[in-house]
C-alpha cells in the first residue's frame, strides 16, 4: 500500500483501512471521513511560504473592490492578518478601506 492511512481518532489503532468515501477502524469500530482527520491545511502565501494568524504580507497585484471604485494597489502592506476557513483565506483590515477578506494567492509574506 503506498498511501498510509491516518490512525483511528478513538482508539489510535493503526489498522485503519478505506471503506468507500470512509475510514473504519476493525478494532473499535468506528467510521470517519478522511476530511475529518483533524489535519489541518496548511495555507501559504503566492511563492509557496507558509502562513500564520498575526504574519504581514503584501499585496502583489492590483485587486480591484467588487461593488466599489476603489483599488488595493500593489506592494499595500497589510500587518496582522488572520487565517480563516472559506474561499477567501485571510481576514485583514487594509488602512484606507476597512475589513476585507483576500485571497492567499494573491499575497506574498513579508519577513522582517
Amino acid at each position: 500500500m503506498t498511501d498510509m492511512l491516518p490512525p483511528c481518532p478513538e482508539c489510535s489503532s493503526s489498522f485503519t483501512y478505506q471503506a468507500d468515501a470512509l475510514l473504519a477502524c476493525p478494532e473499535c469500530g468506528h467510521e470517519w471521513s478522511p476530511e475529518a482527520t483533524g489535519a489541518e491545511v496548511q495555507i501559504r502565501d503566492s511563492v509557496g511560504n507558509p502562513l500564520a494568524d498575526g504574519d504581514t504580507v503584501t499585496v502583489i497585484k492590483d485587486l480591484k473592490l467588487k461593488g466599489s471604485s476603489s483599488v488595493i494597489k500593489v506592494g499595500t502592506k497589510v500587518r496582522g492578518i488572520r487565517l480563516v476557513v472559506g474561499d477567501h483565506d485571510i481576514d485583514c483590515k487594509i488602512p484606507g478601506i476597512g475589513q476585507i477578506g483576500l485571497k492567499s494567492q494573491f499575497v506574498k509574506k513579508v519577513t522582517d
